[in-house]
């Protein structure tokens, strides 16, 4: 597959993907190529930047693809434990940041939202998990595996380890950092 820039002769810029170049060749003489703003049947190919795939790419699209496992499982960890909880309000989930925090983050209201809603997922977890420590991903797999008590726990561990964790199908929840982490 390939994916042309085109422009009609009223000025519209699209863009259209080809099998191949043969094909929009084919397409655009036989009239089946046209403008989706206007119409027009007058096209031709715009100049375009190739997308070429680097080793920057390729690992920064492996990280997303960990980012997106680790949301995933942030994503179940949150609702299994909201749907345990059972305490608190809509109203009290959403409560705005503290007046300390609001100008680090620009008085936004939904970023003001989201970051009560990671500092309040964070203080959940300190103060009903248990801290192991550096011995967070050793934990972990005895937990996962029946080896230990099934409980809520938190520490430090490594990228790798993350990762490792995440290939063997553990749950886990990385802990926010937040706006005055940093101070």
């Amino acid at each position: 597959m390939i994916k042309y820039a085109l422009g009609c002769d009223n000025g519209h810029s699209f863009e259209i993907w080809f099998r191949n170049s043969g094909d929009f060749e084919e397409q655009r003489r036989a009239g089946y190529v046209n403008c989706p703003h206007c119409g027009s049947t007058e096209v031709e190919k715009r100049l375009m930047a190739p997308n070429v795939s680097t080793s920057r790419k390729q690992e920064n699209a492996r990280n997303e693809l960990e980012r997106k496992a680790v949301v995933s499982a942030v994503e179940k960890q949150h609702s299994t434990q909201k749907a345990s909880a059972g305490k608190g309000t809509a109203a009290q989930e959403n409560a705005s940041v503290s007046a300390a925090a609001a100008p680090m983050l620009g008085g936004d209201a939904i970023t003001q939202e989201a970051v009560e809603s990671l500092r309040k997922l964070r203080d959940h977890v300190t103060k009903n998990a248990e801290y192991v420590g550096a011995d967070f991903a050793d934990e972990a797999r005895k937990i996962h595996y029946g080896e230990a008590e099934q409980r809520g726990i938190y520490g430090e561990s490594s990228l790798d380890d993350v990762r490792e964790l995440v290939d063997e199908g553990i749950d886990l929840l990385p802990l926010p950092s937040l706006p005055e982490d940093k101070n």
